[in-house]
This record gives structure tokens, sequence and C-alpha cells, in this order.
């Protein structure tokens, strides 16, 4: 009985935490960007008679529409040279601009360099062939032919790790293996690597 009671309750809990997490992960996100649109929620509330919480989705609305308005304007090549005249003016006046667009290009996988959309999944052994650790790791780049640099995401956030330039000998390659399907084992702090690997 004991045990039954125990089972139930971790089984509720791993079912009914993720959710509420979730929930409050996009009740923060929420209130982040209503809080940073304030003003034009405002705007909006007093051209026309709509209560806060439409303001707020109409807002975000117009500024989603404006991105992809935007987009389909750089994709061109006006807009491209527009955009790069731009850049490099902002990079003049705010110093800080140019790393700060570097991080969030390679954290949404828009750059042809970013290891997020272009890496080649790896098994790394880092401490060289004589040690039995082995690494996730990602391919980045190969600028020798010997030499492997590679890149190894830190678990749960992924976003982050350190990088070693290794010999090739040292690097075992997961072609099939799928970047998004890696992430999530390292999101997990490693839980479904076994399966990950045996698939390849």
């Amino acid at each position: 009985m004991k045990n039954f009671i125990k089972t139930s309750l971790l089984g509720g809990l791993v079912v009914m935490l993720p959710i509420t997490i979730l929930g409050f992960f996009f009740k923060w996100l929420f209130r982040l960007v209503t809080d940073l649109i304030q003003p034009l929620t405002d705007y909006a509330s007093r051209l026309y008679p709509f209560p806060e919480i439409v303001a707020d989705i109409l807002v975000i609305l117009i500024i989603l529409l404006s991105c992809f308005f935007i987009g389909v304007v750089v994709s061109t090549k006006l807009g491209n040279f527009l955009h790069q005249t731009f850049d490099d003016w902002l990079q003049k006046l705010a110093p800080g601009y140019r790393m700060v667009k570097e991080v969030v290009v390679q954290l949404l996988g828009s750059s042809e360099n970013s290891p997020f959309r272009n890496g080649m999944v790896a098994r790394v052994k880092i401490f060289g062939m004589d040690s039995p650790t082995e690494v996730t790791a990602l391919v980045v780049d190969r600028s020798d032919p010997d030499i492997f640099t590679v890149f190894v995401p830190t678990g749960p956030n992924p976003t982050s790790g350190n990088i070693f330039h290794v010999n090739k000998e040292q690097v075992v390659l997961y072609p099939n293996v799928k970047l998004d399907s890696t992430m999530r084992t390292v999101i997990a702090c490693g839980a479904g690597s076994g399966e990950l690997f045996k698939a390849d």
C-alpha cells in the first residue's frame, strides 16, 4: 500500500510538474513582453475601448507581423543593402550591438556558421585516446585536416559549453543523428543518450 501511494504520487508529480513549470514560464514571458509593450498597449487602449488583455494581444500580433514584414523586405536586394547600411551605422554608434546580434543569430541558428544549424553530432574523447571518457559534442569546424574544433554543450542549457580542438582520431562522427534529438538529451542532462547513439 505504501509503495502504491509513493508510486502514484511520484507519477502524478511527473505529469503535473512539467505542465506547471511550463505554465509559470509562459506567464512570466507574457508579463515580460506586456511590460515592454505597455506604452503601445496604453496607446491602443486610448484609441479603442479594448480590455487591456485584448490590447496586449493586438500589440503582440502587430509586432509579429512587423517582424515578418521586415524579414520579407530584408530578403530583397534593396532591403539587404539598407539593413547592412543601418547595421554598420549602429555598430559604430553602439559597440556592444555587434556582440548581442551575433549571440542572437547563433542561438536562433540563422547564421551559416551556427553550430545549432550546421554542427555534426559526435562523441569525443576529450582527454585523449587513452581515456575511456567521452562527451557528446558538435563538430563546428575543421580548418586543419587532422584537427576538429568541437563544441561541448553543458546540460541542461545547451547554449553554453566549452570549445575544444582535438585530433580527428578522438572524434567519432554520427552523421545520422539529428541535432534537435541531441539537444534534447543535453537538456535532459544526458538522459536518452544511449538510445540516441544506438539509433545510428
